[in-house]
This record gives C-alpha cells, sequence and structure tokens, in this order.
C-alpha cells in the first residue's frame, strides 16, 4: 500500500459533480443569452423595416429633406468617387496589359476593362466606399441624435422621426448610389485610357469606341439594377443602427462602426445573389 500511494496520489483529482453542473449551466445560460440576442436583433430589424416602408408611402412626404440628402450623398461624394474610379480603371489597365501582351491581345484591353467595370468592380467598389462614407455618416448622426434626446424630443412634439429622419436618407442613398456607380465607371474607363497611354499611343475615340462595343444591354441593365439594392442597404443599415444606438457617447462610435461592418456584409451578400441570379438568366 505504501507503494501504490504515491502513484494515487499523482493522479489528477476528479472535478466534482457540482462544479461540472455550474460549468455546464454557465454555457448553457450564454448560449441562451447569445441566441435569445440574435433573435431580438432580427426582430428588431424586421420591425423598423416595416416601420420605414409603412412611412415611405405615407401622405406627408419630406421632400425638402430628400432634396437634402440627395445633395449630402451625392455631392459631397463626388470627389472621393472620382478617384477611387480613377484609380480603379489605372491599376486594371496596368495590370492586365503585360498578360494581354503576352498573347497578343492588347487590343481587347479597352473591353476587358470596361466589362469589369460595368459588370463588378464599379458597382461593388464604389458600394463599399460609400459603405464607409455614407454609412457611417448616417449612423453616426442619428446615434448622436438619440444620444442627446433629439429624436425623443420630435416624438413628443408629435413629429414622426421615421418619416423626417430615415425615409429621406434612405431614398437618397437609394436614388444617388447607382448615379455615382455609373459616375465611377466613366472615371474608370477615362483613367483606363491614361493607364493604356503609358506605355502605348491610343487615341480617346479609339479607345472609347473599343471599350463601348464590348458592352451590352444584358452587362449594364443587372449592374445597374443591383446598385438600387446596394444604396437601400446601405441607407437602411446606417440609419437603423443609429436609429437603436444606445444612450451613453461611446455609443455613437458603435453606431457607426457596426453600420460600415453590416453594410458591407449586405453589399457583398447582395452581389452574390445578383450574380447568381444572372446567371441563371443569361
Amino acid at each position: 500500500m505504501k507503494a501504490i500511494r504515491p502513484v494515487l496520489q499523482r493522479i489528477p483529482k476528479l472535478p466534482s459533480v457540482k462544479t461540472q453542473a455550474i460549468k455546464i449551466s454557465d454555457n448553457a445560460i450564454k448560449k441562451t443569452q447569445l441566441t435569445t440576442r440574435f433573435f431580438r436583433e432580427v426582430g428588431e430589424f424586421c420591425l423598423f423595416a416595416w416601420l420605414t416602408l409603412k412611412a415611405t408611402f405615407s401622405r406627408d412626404f419630406e421632400f425638402r429633406e430628400f432634396l437634402r440628402q440627395c445633395f449630402k450623398v451625392g455631392n459631397k461624394t463626388l470627389p472621393l468617387i472620382s478617384l477611387t474610379g480613377l484609380v480603379i480603371g489605372l491599376v486594371l489597365t496596368i495590370q492586365s496589359r503585360p498578360i494581354l501582351a503576352n498573347f497578343g491581345a492588347t487590343s481587347m484591353l479597352p473591353g476587358m476593362v470596361a466589362l469589369s467595370l460595368v459588370r463588378e468592380m464599379g458597382p461593388v467598389v464604389t458600394a463599399l466606399i460609400c459603405c464607409g462614407k455614407i454609412g457611417s455618416g448616417m449612423g453616426a448622426e442619428l446615434g448622436s441624435m438619440k444620444v442627446t434626446e433629439q429624436i425623443d424630443a420630435m416624438e413628443v412634439s408629435s413629429t414622426n422621426p421615421m418619416r423626417y429622419l430615415v425615409v429621406p436618407r434612405v431614398l437618397a442613398a437609394t436614388l444617388m448610389i447607382p448615379v455615382l456607380v455609373l459616375y465611377a465607371d466613366a472615371f474608370g474607363i477615362l483613367g483606363s485610357w491614361a493607364g493604356a497611354n503609358i506605355k502605348g499611343d491610343v487615341t480617346f475615340t479609339l479607345f472609347f469606341t473599343q471599350a463601348f462595343s464590348a458592352i451590352w444591354f444584358s452587362d449594364f441593365f443587372p449592374a445597374v439594377i443591383k446598385t438600387f439594392f446596394f444604396g437601400a442597404a446601405i441607407g437602411f443599415v446606417g440609419c437603423y443602427k443609429g436609429f437603436t444606438a444606445g444612450r451613453g457617447t461611446e455609443s455613437v462610435g458603435k453606431a457607426a462602426n457596426q453600420s460600415v461592418v453590416l453594410a458591407s456584409v449586405f453589399v457583398i451578400l447582395i452581389d452574390l445573389i445578383a450574380v447568381q441570379i444572372t446567371d441563371m438568366l443569361y
């Protein structure tokens, strides 16, 4: 027995049944809380979407606020979108030209870049840029109004904050982001022409003729349609996160951050669904 005792002492003691039960209960409670929080978030999101849709078709539409938000979303984003589109077209041309030159297909460069910009690169990159510019701005603006109780004051004064704050912003983003995407596509093709003339000599008329001859209506129409959904998702997510922000000042930063992340996820998912639908139709 004396010889076995040191061996028995080295064997780790089994945890008691009470300790194991407490750990299992804590894990179950944590998972239940996470699940409850997720479903509550989904429910609040759907309710906010219904209230927004209901306020959109209400009788009193804030047309002046809608125009102000269109100017804010569209005009103030033009410099960033112009630079983004120009750089995208320039980079695509510089990266693709050596590969096409190996196959003797440099004449296909304008059409390839234009098709890439119109169908995928232009809409997605522009929408992601707008997630950071527009979505975060809406989330921070409405979040600060929530913290300073301006939204509560509007409700007390019989002013519908959904109709005055949310609907103009969502509609402005829905209508202006497709315009910004077309603007970025135009600057992208212009940047591609500049990139093609770095190591070559292509006239402006010839380049744009080759670029637009490769684009068909079946390429242009789906790309434009999905940008409306991009804009609606960006505007709605930004307003939702700002409208449901907490009471502390820290919640304003969280609302802006979560607006960018969630809107970017929605843009990627919408693009994935759009690509699948387009592939099935064509």
